[in-house]
């Protein structure tokens, strides 16, 4: 069974990280949840960095951060393409 993932307002989940939500259903629910808005932070957040590696770390981050209970990106100025 293939839940839904939801996308952001302007951004499309990636494909790395549409495959860490296929491999977590909670984490999944979590971003569900998230207003389109911080969806779309977060997805440029991460597909913002240049180096994979650095992109990695976002994918990382993203997941403790919203299993934690954070909404966006922390100390970050915000999606420059909405």
């Amino acid at each position: 069974m293939t839940k839904k993932i939801s996308t952001g307002v302007v951004h499309t989940v990636p494909s790395d990280l549409r495959k860490v939500f296929t491999s977590s259903p909670e984490t999944t629910m979590l971003w569900n949840a998230l207003t389109p808005l911080a969806r779309n932070e977060w997805i440029c957040w991460v597909i913002s960095v240049k180096k994979p590696e650095t992109r990695k770390k976002h994918i990382e981050r993203l997941c403790t951060d919203i299993n934690k209970g954070k909404r966006r990106p922390c100390c970050w100025p915000g999606c420059p393409h909405r």
